[in-house]
């Protein structure tokens, strides 16, 4: 049996010939969409090509500035060129360092300094030693020379200090010494001398011998409650005689006692709050300035003279340490060294405890300066504040924002180092962009 088929109807033309266009338009979307990815991959390994082609010119151009130099100047450029690369990232992470030190110490610190200074409040402000006499009238003063200056060569010779007459100021005798004691003693017996009136060398040598006897006796009163104000008993009686000079001596206006009454105080405090030995801290506070008063013996600083005084009287090492190292003269031993160092330095640098010599004021203030302006960029330094502060101008042309931290780091690291500053020194970089212009006139 045969079939027969008949002719195709145009619907089934129709649906074959729409079935075509849509598989052709969707293989030219296909292609469309390659060709758009070809084209951005291309553009991507062109910009690259750019990028390493702009690597290259700028290495070559390197090698071409380096290539006529030597090879020590040459790595100074590459050197260079890195610090400068490194120097934003280097004062990111100095500011970054800082700040978190700042937030997860700052608030401790000033809790403990500030019990510990509160510990060390005393009524007082800073006193100055005098070495002049108040003399009631110009006959005085020529019955305390006596015939031919026998009078005044029997003071001296008792006192031992020397008297100096100041023509421009008549009514007043100075009694120059290296030793407070020897001038305290000198003054008292010749303020009792002219009260007596009876001034004569026989006089002068009996009451001298009395004065000293009273003075002797003052200084082991001021020991003696020197050492019990601040906890310490059964020391030496030799020993706290020798802390009872501390009355008569001054440092910068400071009296020794009164530092050494607020300096132990500090240091116990401090010493309580880390957890230090409270004893070895109060007893190398109280001992620390010993030096100081030691007029016997050999030659030498007062830390020296202090240290081996406390060998002398057979301390433990640890508060010999303790007075050897308050300066820095040695390495810090342990940590109740390091506590009065610190409150050492806390009692000596608060405001009005101290007065310095002018000479070593501008040399350090001098120095400070000096400091600053070495550094390259730095325009002008002024130090202020009697040097707590110091304020640099840089020139922004060679000093970057990004550059400025470090610059600070540094300058106040070399300062800390080279200069004796009591208390901190705070480090301000000003670095300032002026433009003018002028007008046309027509």
């Amino acid at each position: 049996m045969q079939r027969s088929f008949g002719p195709i109807q145009p619907s089934q033309q129709t649906n074959q010939s729409s079935a075509s266009e849509a598989e052709l338009a969707k293989r030219e979307g296909i292609l469309e969409e390659r060709e758009r990815q070809i084209a951005e991959k291309q553009k991507l390994i062109d910009d690259k090509l750019d990028q390493l082609e702009k690597v290259r010119k700028d290495l070559v151009s390197k090698l071409e500035k380096v290539s006529s130099v030597s090879a020590d100047e040459a790595k100074k450029i590459l050197l260079e060129n890195l610090d400068q690369e490194l120097a934003a990232e280097m004062s990111k992470k100095i500011k970054e360092a800082e700040e978190e030190i700042k937030i997860t110490t700052d608030e401790k610190a000033k809790e403990i300094l500030a019990d510990a200074m509160r510990h060390g409040v005393t009524d007082y402000v800073s006193e100055f030693t005098t070495s002049k006499v108040k003399l009631p009238d110009e006959e005085m003063k020529g019955r305390i020379i006596g015939k031919e200056g026998r009078n005044v060569r029997t003071f001296e010779q008792a006192t031992g200090v020397d008297v100096v007459m100041d023509d421009e100021i008549p009514d007043t005798l100075i009694l120059s010494s290296f030793d407070s004691v020897r001038r305290e003693i000198a003054k008292v017996s010749l303020e009792r001398l002219m009260e007596d009136g009876r001034i004569q060398p026989q006089k002068i040598e009996e009451i001298v011998a009395k004065t000293k006897e009273d003075v002797n006796k003052l200084m082991r009163a001021a020991g003696e409650k020197l050492c019990q104000d601040v906890g310490v008993y059964n020391l030496p009686a030799e020993l706290v005689d020798i802390i009872g000079r501390f009355k008569y001596r001054y440092s910068y206006g400071q009296n020794l006692i009164l530092h050494t009454q607020e300096e132990t105080q500090i240091g116990i405090a401090l010493a309580r709050e880390v957890g230090a030995d409270v004893n070895v801290v109060r007893i190398g506070c109280l001992l620390h300035d010993i030096g100081k008063v030691v007029t016997e013996g050999e030659e030498g600083t007062h830390v020296e003279k202090g240290a081996a005084l406390a060998k002398k009287f057979g301390l433990s090492e640890k508060i010999i340490n303790c007075i050897a190292e308050h300066h820095e003269d040695k390495p810090f031993s342990s940590v109740e060294s390091i506590l009065v160092y610190i409150a050492d330095a806390i009692s000596g640098a608060r405001p009005g405890a101290r007065h310095e010599n002018v000479g070593d004021y501008i040399k350090r203030m001098g120095d400070i300066e000096k400091i600053a302006t070495s550094f390259e960029g730095v325009e002008k330094a002024f130090a202020v504040q009697a040097g707590r502060e110091v304020r640099v101008v840089v020139v922004p042309e060679r000093i970057s924002d990004d550059e400025l931290p470090k610059l600070v780091h540094d300058i106040a690291d070399r300062i800390s180092k080279e200069v004796m500053v009591p208390g901190a020194v705070k480090i301000t970089a000003i670095r300032e962009t002026r433009y003018s212009e002028s007008t046309m006139t027509v």
